[in-house]
């Protein structure tokens, strides 16, 4: 039977349009999906929506995510984390606690990460035991945050390095019903980056993620493709902020 997916891109504090999407969601009870594919924050802005947990998200990009805990340049110049994600999701745990045993009684959600043995993507199943450690791996941005999530029996990096639009693996498995929710208007292609040199150099110790990285807007714009010009048993929904959206990260 085919399925219905909800599949959510992240972008950081750009995740604030995905959240007040899935907040309008949860506004109209509208949780039609049979499973759903967040990348970083896009998983992240999914915990809210599955736990039933409206303006969750927006607190946590709004209130914490602004906190010089979570970003200091200060401490990435003194060789800390840039963004530390660790300790953003403990800290919204803690004040924005979520009903655990409805999140997992919710539909499924699938949380995007990157494989740095391999550099491919890997879809974890999120439940209570790998709740923590795939929600620090999903938004585990390389560079900016120097540790490295291990669980599992691998060790992993944000999701978004390795697909950062999983649409297609939201049809991999079976969903011909597809909504994605973007983060930057549909018209966006991602420009090809010109410091693979850079990336290679400062990543020299998980050189498949500097590879990965060097496809990443091939890859992004091959999902969006897919996206304008869906196969032709499928039908794919786009939510996509507009031209003007207010936001310059």
């Amino acid at each position: 039977m085919d399925k219905k997916a909800l599949v959510v891109e992240g972008g950081a504090m750009r995740g604030i349009f995905a959240a007040g999407v899935l907040d309008a969601y949860l506004e109209h009870e509208y949780q039609p999906f049979d499973f759903t594919i967040g990348v970083s924050a896009g998983a992240s802005n999914l915990l809210g929506y599955l736990a039933k947990a409206k303006q969750r998200s927006y607190k946590v990009i709004t209130e914490l995510a602004t906190s010089k805990d979570f970003f200091s340049v200060s401490r990435f110049a003194v060789g800390g984390n840039l963004t530390d994600v660790k300790w953003l999701s403990d800290a919204s745990m803690v004040q924005y606690p979520i009903d655990l045993e409805c999140l997992f009684n919710s539909i499924p959600l699938y949380a995007t990460t990157t494989d740095i043995g391999s550099g491919q993507a890997k879809y974890f199943h999120v439940s209570k035991e790998n709740l923590s450690g795939v929600m620090e791996a999903t938004t585990a941005l390389p560079i900016a945050y120097k540790r490295t999530p291990c669980f599992s029996g691998g060790c992993f990096t944000d999701g978004a390095v390795a697909d950062s639009i999983p649409v297609k693996e939201a049809y991999r498995r079976g969903a011909r019903d597809i909504t994605v929710i973007l983060s930057h208007p549909l018209s966006y292609n991602m420009p090809e980056s010109s410091s693979y040199w850079l990336m290679k150099r400062l990543l020299r110790d998980t050189p498949k993620v500097a590879e990965t990285l060097a496809t990443r807007a091939k890859q992004y714009n091959e999902a969006l493709q897919f996206i304008r010009f869906p196969p032709s048993d499928a039908t794919i929904r786009v939510i996509a902020p507009p031209e003007d959206f207010p936001l310059s990260v």
